[in-house]
């Protein structure tokens, strides 16, 4: 169980340097994309940090995960034609 929640916590650190890494290319292709590697980031990085407990990063990486939740929520609701247009094609 211990490897699993070590696979988890460094999957999640990954994500979230990606989605990072995501934000600063020149190309906006792949932009959307970051929100949602925010969010599983931070959730299992997390999930890490409440096995281990170690309460102040957990708590950091929850706030970072809400804070991606209300992004994609309010990207949602700012676009919605576009959103349905993605879900078409």
């Amino acid at each position: 169980m211990k490897l699993l929640i070590d696979v988890f916590g460094w999957m999640g650190s990954g994500l979230i340097i990606l989605a990072y890494a995501i934000t600063l290319m020149e190309s906006k292709k792949y932009l959307g994309y970051s929100k949602y590697l925010n969010l599983l980031g931070g959730l299992l990085i997390a999930g890490n940090c409440y096995y281990y407990s170690a309460i102040p990063p957990f708590v950091s990486n929850m706030l970072w995960s809400i804070i991606a939740i209300l992004t994609i929520y309010k990207t949602r609701k700012k676009n919605p034609k576009a959103n349905n247009r993605k879900r078409l094609t």
